[in-house]
């Protein structure tokens, strides 16, 4: 159980303090004065290792499932015992501009709060060391860590899309560049990124129901005071949603776009081909004519014979080339 614990802590009046190494002593300690809450943070446990913790905290079978499979939507479920929360934080990898989500879940209870985490995007070591640099936060128990696990989530959500942006920004100046660019890598860019918004809309749309619950209040094991802290989360997981709905849009436009200008060079390009290829008819034509075994040919015995359809071919040509320049087929 050390491995899989990254934390453990119990709060009282926000601030940190020494308790027992055993988790029921420990909640039984939180319990005992009514003024403290314990915290404890998992990493990745296995299904044995949390069985443990889910007895000691009586913690409802089918939210210990959920918590163990971590392929879960974000969501709120609410328990005789405890109150269910799943997060999806994402990380944006500046190498591969990539977005990656991890998986978050918050159990809470009567004095004690239990987060389980999966893949490394959760900030949870710098939410813990900000909430006890701040008591006056801290003193409102298991709920002030639900916040500042959602509101430290919400916001990496709006760095996250501030860079998504850039890429796109820098996406749409190469599809419009009057060189074009590699098609076949353009496209393929395109997709990529319309995965890494839908990667993100996955984590961020699905937390909406959840937030505007919290949000509307009277949700148990979460103190009614905590509405407007709430409130402001809910108002930053709305921009954040509006910003990668935007994107999603603007790169369907930009798939449009650069399949519009693939058609267009197409369409240049049989142009020019249709072009070279009616001059090259012209002459090909004479030579077939002058070409074919017959006997009796008219102007056969012409001296001046081979200049004239030299000359008479190098016209038609120039004249066809002419015609096609000043069509735009050239």
């Amino acid at each position: 159980m050390r491995r899989v614990i990254v934390d453990s802590a119990i709060y009282r009046d926000g601030r940190r303090t020494d308790g027992p190494a055993d988790l029921s002593d420990a909640l039984e300690e939180a319990r005992a004065t009514g003024d403290a809450f314990l915290w404890v943070g998992l990493h990745e446990p296995s299904g044995a290792e949390f069985d443990h913790v889910a007895s000691e905290f009586a913690l409802h079978p089918l939210a210990v499932e959920d918590a163990l499979k971590a392929h879960q939507r974000p969501k709120l479920e609410v328990y005789d015992d405890s109150l269910f929360v799943v997060l999806k934080p994402i990380v944006y990898e500046p190498a591969s501009d990539r977005v990656s989500s991890g998986e978050l879940m918050v159990f809470m209870g009567d004095s004690f709060v239990v987060t389980v985490r999966h893949g490394e995007g959760a900030p949870l070591a710098e939410v813990r060391r900000r909430l006890e640099a701040d008591p006056e936060v801290l003193k409102h128990g298991p709920t002030a860590v639900l916040y500042a696990v959602s509101d430290a989530i919400v916001d990496h959500y709006l760095d996250v899309a501030g860079e998504l942006q850039v890429d796109l920004e820098e996406l749409e100046a190469d599809v419009f560049a009057p060189s074009g660019g590699n098609p076949a890598n353009t496209a393929e860019r395109i997709y990529t990124a319309k995965r890494q918004v839908l990667e993100f809309r996955r984590a961020s749309g699905p937390l909406a129901g959840p937030m505007a619950r919290l949000t509307a209040g009277a949700v148990p094991f979460v103190n009614e005071r905590s509405q407007p802290f709430f409130r402001d989360v809910n108002d930053h997981l709305l921009r954040s949603n509006d910003q990668v709905e935007g994107l999603d849009r603007l790169l369907s436009d930009v798939l449009s776009a650069h399949l519009a200008q693939m058609g267009v060079r197409q369409n240049d390009d049989m142009r020019k081909i249709s072009a070279w290829a009616a001059m090259a008819a012209v002459p090909t034509m004479v030579a077939g004519i002058y070409g074919m075994n017959f006997e009796h040919m008219p102007e056969l015995r012409w001296v001046g014979s081979y200049p004239a359809v030299i000359v008479v071919m190098t016209g038609i040509v120039v004249a066809l080339y002419r015609v096609f320049k000043r069509r735009g087929w050239m």
